[in-house]
């Protein structure tokens, strides 16, 4: 028998995606909700389109997923996001790949921010590790966002792309990175890091050379632009909460 593969979708108020993410995702042998109590019927949306439904609190990104790779009954697991696609050709390639000795493979994403497909600034080819054989890969609950992938042996990368949505608009986009910041702020607090002076500066600055020039944000034109620009003052943000984080914990609170 062919290995069984399944696609495994995070949920929390996801009824503008689910219906078109499900049907990208038709194709596996199961399609599994991992939803965390939704309130705007996500989970009827799920279950209409013919996915399983699960539910459970929300624990952390690596906790959830760790969980799903637990109770899925397959093979191979799929993570997808629900502002995410999977192609016609990245479908067949995945069925392609199965039966191979890598116990996890990594999709080429293609971000679309804004109304546009971005093609560097670190958005390009942005490779995901998301196809994950049971048993031999887990998530490290030392990083709650980002997640990183632990693997029992070879990893691959395939050819054909993985389809992202990230933002429509530069309101959501200020929303998420400023959740992302505080993340990245509590996990640099978790290691000990104390925020210098110099770190308000010299890491924004950084982190603008790397996206704009490093890696090429200029070919982006505008959008090149203004997203170096934000990701830098994100950074800023970060050392911020930072700073924020250890006076509060100086202060008992």
């Amino acid at each position: 028998m062919p290995p069984t593969l399944a696609v495994v979708i995070l949920t929390k108020n996801e009824a503008r995606h689910i219906t078109d993410c499900i049907a990208s995702a038709a194709w596996a042998d199961r399609v599994v909700v991992s939803d965390s109590f939704s309130d705007d019927g996500t989970p009827d949306l799920a279950q209409a389109a013919g996915a399983e439904v699960i539910q459970r609190p929300f624990e952390g990104w690596a906790r959830q997923r760790n969980h799903a790779l637990e109770v899925t009954a397959a093979d191979w697991i799929f993570f997808l996001d629900a502002d995410e696609r999977i192609t016609p050709e990245l479908a067949a390639e995945l069925r392609e790949v199965a039966p191979r000795s890598e116990v996890g493979w990594w999709a080429p994403r293609f971000n679309y921010i804004v109304g546009k497909r971005m093609g560097h600034a670190g958005w390009y080819p942005d490779y995901q590790l998301r196809l994950l054989k049971r048993g031999s890969a887990r998530y490290d609950l030392s990083r709650p966002v980002h997640e990183v992938v632990l693997l029992d042996g070879a990893e691959g990368h395939l050819r054909h792309h993985l389809l992202h949505y990230n933002y429509d608009s530069w309101a959501q986009f200020h929303r998420k990175q400023t959740t992302y910041a505080a993340y990245e702020a509590k996990i640099l607090k978790e290691r000990g890091v104390r925020p210098r002076p110099h770190n308000y500066l010299l890491q924004p600055l950084r982190e603008f050379r790397r996206r704009y020039i490093t890696l090429a944000g200029w070919r982006d034109g505008w959008h090149g632009l203004k997203l170096s620009t934000l990701m830098a003052w994100y950074t800023y943000r970060s050392y911020v909460d930072l700073a924020q984080l250890w006076r509060r914990e100086e202060r008992g609170d």
